[in-house]
């Protein structure tokens, strides 16, 4: 059975779309088609069991526009601005009250299991991204694109 620990997270999402501002996406596509297609990707690291899915409208046109491509950052990279980011979402997600529903679920992320650089890439870029559209700052460090 393979641990799914990010599934939850980017499954939640896709409710952070619905909440984002429509014309909020650099990169995407005109409104209609942005708010039409459900983006989906999935990335997996078969050897240890780990994976990563990101549905959320926008992100994929994003990626595409936007993302640094693979490795552009070091895998230490990632897993620094990862391990602060995902520390600060994790904060964040158990205070609904005073952070609002924009971070749904808590994202198990463990900065001493080596997840693969396809994995850490991936959050890397969908954090940033998220960051980016909602116009918030995760931890110390901002998102760059």
């Amino acid at each position: 059975m393979k641990k799914t620990a990010f599934i939850m997270l980017l499954l939640s999402s896709l409710m952070i779309a619905c909440m984002a501002s429509k014309n909020g996406v650099p990169g995407a596509p005109g409104k209609d088609a942005t708010m039409a297609v459900n983006d989906t990707i999935r990335i997996a690291n078969d050897k240890l069991e780990y994976e990563i899915i990101i549905i959320d409208p926008g992100f994929s046109s994003w990626f595409n526009s936007y993302a640094k491509p693979r490795n552009y950052y070091s895998q230490p990279y990632l897993e620094a601005r990862n391990s602060t980011w995902v520390s600060a979402w994790n904060i964040r997600a158990s205070s609904p009250l005073q952070y609002g529903n924009l971070y749904g679920m808590r994202i198990d992320y463990d900065s001493n299991i080596d997840y693969g650089y396809e994995v850490n890439y991936m959050l890397y870029n969908y954090l940033t991204y998220f960051q980016i559209v909602n116009k918030v700052q995760l931890g110390g460090f901002a998102p760059r694109i």
